[in-house]
């Protein structure tokens, strides 16, 4: 009898059987383009905290329709919430870094433009940012206020007809390489959202270093000083935290996905690794001990992708909350993580070389387990949805 593939033991459960075979080309497609284009350099771009030709990556990640995939018309791919979150496994499998490029790109600075833009916004932007020939980012978080964005401080004033931006937001992916922001300020309206050209005077986009996670993705400041925008530049179909807090949903979504990406890359080097190590004349595979953690390993992964479809399909069917997508995000990460820490004993010292893919996966995966939500905010969502009561202040 012929030894399994890696393939088929990471699928002993059988759970390609639940996706279509559109879905499934869509996940081979993806998975393709991240073993060409990212997998042989990707190591390298995170010791070095730079990714080469960032700009030809994402005219690659465009040109395969990955760039807002789940929004329809100018020029995104209008596919479903599935084939999203699948894409997303593949992306960040590769490294969380480049799922939040396109996270970002999609989910936040184009699904704000999608779903509250003028329809000048959307002509002018959203072709471009499905082609991946601009880049977008998405300026919400700032130096004093993460969980609690309605304590922002950066504000909008009108001028006559045009809005001053002042402020500055922080831990922005794409920030430094971008060509438009979406940025949230407080006006007096409310918290309104604007669609800030990032060559505007006075907005600048330091780079932020010496980062030990999501190294191989570019994350910045944004300083915003008497930005001068037209008065059309405003986002005209949200006023209140409502705007950021959808687009947080969106790209919570795909966190729910892509997490699973780095718990399988870890997953999978973990198990070669067993099966190839030996100790005391037999493969570590062969212990009691190994077998135990690979089990639970699979154990976790296969309840995650479980809920993550689950998830998908509600998405794909319009009857997706809110507290569902706190609900996954909340066990994904967590998953993923435990998962990333056992693999790292498995490998033992050489868990944690560059030469494998495990503590890459799980340093990202710290980033990933506080941004869009800390565990602490999803975990009083559950709780506020169980009990009915608020436990926030």
């Amino acid at each position: 009898m012929p030894t399994p593939s890696l393939s088929d033991r990471l699928d002993f459960a059988g759970l390609d059987d639940l996706f279509t075979a559109d879905e499934l080309a869509i996940r081979a497609s993806v998975r393709e383009l991240m073993r060409r284009r990212v997998d042989p350099f990707v190591a390298d771009w995170f010791e070095r905290g730079e990714i080469d030709d960032i700009r030809g990556l994402a005219t690659e990640l465009g040109a395969l329709g990955l760039l807002g995939m789940h929004l329809s018309g100018y020029g995104c791919a209008g596919l479903s919430a599935v084939d999203y979150g699948l894409a997303c496994i593949e992306l960040e499998a590769s490294d969380s870094g480049i799922r939040s490029l396109v996270s970002v790109q999609g989910s936040l600075a184009m699904f704000a433009i999608w779903r509250f833009g003028s329809e000048e916004h959307k002509q002018r932007w959203l072709p471009l940012l499905a082609s991946g020939e601009a880049i977008g980012c998405f300026g919400l978080t700032e130096p004093d206020h993460g969980s609690d964005p309605g304590g922002m401080r950066t504000r909008a004033r009108r001028d006559g007809d045009d809005w001053l931006l002042t402020g500055r937001k922080m831990w922005i992916t794409n920030g430094s390489v971008a060509d438009v922001a979406i940025v949230w300020a407080q006006s007096a309206d409310g918290i309104r959202g604007f669609v800030v050209p990032t060559d505007a005077p006075g907005f600048t986009a330091p780079l932020i270093k010496h980062k030990l996670s999501l190294r191989a993705s570019v994350t910045s400041e944004l300083v915003l000083d008497e930005v001068r925008l037209p008065g059309s530049a405003v986002l005209p179909e949200v006023r209140g935290l409502k705007g950021p807090l959808s687009c947080l949903s969106e790209a919570r979504y795909g966190i729910v996905w892509g997490s699973l990406g780095a718990a399988r890359s870890a997953l999978e080097s973990a198990l070669t690794y067993a099966g190839e190590r030996e100790q005391f004349g037999k493969p570590i595979a062969a212990f009691q001990l190994t077998q135990q953690k690979l089990a639970e390993m699979y154990l976790e992964y296969t309840k995650g992708l479980l809920l993550a479809l689950h998830l998908g399909r509600r998405k794909d069917a319009g009857t997706l909350t809110p507290e569902q997508v706190s609900l996954g995000k909340l066990n994904n990460i967590r998953a993923a993580l435990d998962i990333c820490r056992t693999a790292r004993t498995i490998l033992g010292a050489n868990g944690i070389s560059l030469e494998y893919p495990v503590i890459r996966h799980m340093n990202n995966l710290e980033s990933v387990l506080t941004y869009e939500g800390t565990v602490e905010m999803h975990t009083l969502v559950v709780g506020q949805t169980l009990t009915g009561i608020p436990a926030f202040r």
